[in-house]
């Protein structure tokens, strides 16, 4: 018999939308990683009689364990290596004016700036930005052992040796992490395919293809950036993930019919995937696919068959490459216009100033207020306050209680574990749990970060269990102003204003519309127009989840737009379904009813950017029934028909 919770007792449902794990697979060799580098150090500064030196290296080595999230080996190497020099550069500044009062107040608060306002450009900056904080706020509030650059190079080389140790299988194991993210996104699209006909299975699943096509393209455009066109290899898997573009688009066709595929057909394209992970250039057994009927689904055979043919050729050359969806600028020229747009943004001002003004009322606030150990305050804003990361309330809220848990972990170790050598196999059993939580969330990171902290913290200053006590406080009164000056305090942080995003979106799809089917479209710039858009769809839906974990008004607010951004996706599903009908023999639409539709959207848009909630709105839209139009025209109409629920 099932229970359920009395009325009066229910956990509201942004508290479980927080409190619920991320489902992820185990890294072994993440936690493998993270064992050795961060027991090393520890060992090497036993033997030598320098404890508090090998806890340096240790924490160095924990920053480069959270900063290693890529899989390509060459994406790795900026993303542990950029945020180790800005770490450097962070503890360098906060130990020059440890002890010096305002002065270290003063200094602090300006790294908090410019960590805030570079934390918008990426997520490499973003990481970098925030080591650059965490480690001046450790250099002004620690006494450092040893010289002035001692603790930087120390600090440093850990999280190198978190690279040395990820870029080890690199000469065996090249090209590999790539072949791999394109194969994830082929075998994304078949369960895509799979799903066509099942209207809830369908969107979660084309959520996915997005956010696995994204992470691919990110990946191999961004090396060939750097190779400029001459990797063979590069160029090969490039050519294989534009090759699934068609599929893409077909899908939209197939499930807008209401009818499944045959299995042979995903079945077709998880072959495809198995012979790109493994590199295989042969012939490719498909299996039998079915005869195709209709334009549909020979706008779908047409595209699984192309796929395959270009995975089994057995060379691509670079310049001839049909790169629709357009290649990044050289480096130092993205780095330099992203230079420019901090400097010019308002956004990275606004969030650079946030974090500046919190940082600065807490090392304020424990210059006057004697608090042991106050730089846990600052570590514990720095950590909560990531918007990029996700919403700030949430990260207070599972802050809070991950640290209560990990503390809970670090009374055992520090308690039973006696100083010395034993602190080795504590460590040992302590430093995997940090990747293999993370993924988890936020709260589970901090459970396994705060024993970790704790337990390195001890062989610094060997405070034992009388750490406990202070470390909860400062990370509560952290989070206190964290939530009241850097989230309550700036209405843009709870007052989700989500019409223009969305208002964005659906005019960049009547632009779609009337390029799609217009006489003189570019098909590379339609091809780039439909990427971004949905591209653009899912950081928006992204968006959505992370204010449903907001409590009430937000929340609830989020809630309430939730059904037009749903629309909004089928609406550029069914723009897509309608374009591959006409490419493969439907009779294409007339420029009167392509125009009719394009005005729609727009109204729709300028409605949505200038509504607090959402209204019924009547709508005109007439036409053929038999045009491929008429599917978009009602999904137009559904989404001028939503209202707010009240």
């Amino acid at each position: 018999m099932s229970r359920e919770f009395p009325i009066g007792l229910t956990p509201p449902d942004w508290l479980v939308r927080n409190l619920q794990p991320h489902q992820a697979p185990l890294n072994w060799a993440a936690t493998a990683r993270a064992a050795l580098a961060m027991t090393l150090p520890l060992v090497i500064g036993l033997a030598a009689g320098q404890p508090a030196y090998g806890a340096l290296a240790s924490m160095g080595a924990l920053s480069g364990v959270i900063s290693d999230t890529a899989d390509a080996y060459r994406m790795r190497v900026l993303n542990i290596a950029v945020p180790q020099l800005f770490g450097a550069i962070g503890v360098t500044l906060g130990s020059l004016v440890y002890g010096q009062g305002w002065y270290a107040v003063v200094v602090v608060t300006g790294v908090a700036l410019v960590s805030g306002m570079i934390s918008t450009i990426g997520a490499v900056a973003s990481v970098s930005g925030l080591l650059l904080l965490l480690n001046s706020v450790l250099g002004a509030g620690l006494p450092l052992p040893g010289a002035w650059w001692v603790a930087p190079a120390l600090m440093t080389g850990g999280g190198l040796l978190v690279l040395a140790l990820a870029l080890l299988a690199w000469p065996l194991r090249a090209g590999v992490p790539e072949r791999a993210s394109v194969a994830a996104a082929y075998r994304t699209v078949a369960d895509l395919l799979a799903a066509c006909g099942d209207p809830d299975r369908y969107i979660t699943t084309r959520f996915d293809v997005t956010q696995t096509l994204n992470q691919s393209y990110d990946l191999i455009l961004a090396h060939r950036a750097r190779h400029h066109g001459r990797s063979r290899e590069l160029a090969r898997l490039l050519a294989q993930l534009n090759a699934i573009t068609p599929v893409v688009e077909a899908a939209p066709a197939v499930h807008l019919t209401g009818r499944p595929l045959q299995p042979e057909v995903p079945e077709a394209l998880r072959q495809v995937a198995h012979a790109i992970e493994t590199g295989y250039t042969g012939p490719i057994g498909l299996p039998h696919l079915p005869i195709p009927t209709t334009e549909t689904t020979r706008a779908m055979d047409h595209a699984v068959r192309h796929a395959a043919e270009v995975v089994s050729a057995p060379d691509v050359d670079p310049r001839g490459i049909d790169d629709r969806l357009g290649r990044p600028a050289a480096l130092g020229m993205r780095t330099a216009g992203a230079a420019r747009n901090v400097v010019l943004s308002a956004g990275s001002w606004r969030y650079g100033l946030r974090l500046a003004i919190c940082i600065g009322i807490a090392q304020a606030l424990v210059s006057l207020i004697p608090v042991p150990r106050s730089y846990w305050v600052a570590l514990t804003i720095t950590f909560v306050l990531k918007p990029d990361f996700g919403s700030v309330f949430s990260r207070a809220l599972l802050r809070a209680l991950g640290t209560v848990v990990g503390l809970v972990v670090a009374a055992a170790v520090l308690a039973e574990v006696p100083p010395g050598w034993w602190d080795v196999p504590a460590m040992l059993l302590l430093a995997p749990l940090v990747p293999a939580l993370t993924p988890r969330g936020y709260g589970y990171q901090t459970a396994a970060i705060t024993p970790v902290i704790l337990l390195l913290s001890d062989i610094l200053d060997h405070k034992g269990t009388a750490l406990l006590l202070p470390r909860l406080l400062d990370s509560l009164m952290g989070c206190a102003i964290a939530l009241i000056a850097g989230y309550l305090l700036w209405p843009e942080s709870w007052h989700t204003r989500v019409g223009d995003r969305l208002a964005d979106a659906v005019a960049d799809t009547a632009a779609y519309v009337e390029a799609a089917f217009g006489t003189d479209a570019d098909p590379a710039a339609r091809a780039r127009m439909r990427r971004r858009l949905y591209r653009d769809l899912s950081t928006i839906r992204t968006e959505f989840q992370r204010a449903l974990t907001e409590p009430p008004p937000t929340g609830r607010r989020a809630a309430a737009w939730w059904p037009l951004v749903v629309a909004v996706e089928r609406i550029v599903d069914a723009t897509t379904a309608a374009w591959v009908r006409v490419r493969h023999g439907s009779p294409a639409p007339s420029a009167v009813e392509i125009r009719q539709v394009a005005l729609q959207l727009r109204e729709l848009s300028e409605s949505v950017r200038r509504a607090e909630t959402l209204t019924a709105v009547r709508t005109h839209l007439t036409g053929p029934s038999g045009s491929v139009l008429e599917p978009l025209r009602q999904e137009v109409a559904a989404a001028r028909t939503i209202t707010t629920p009240h």
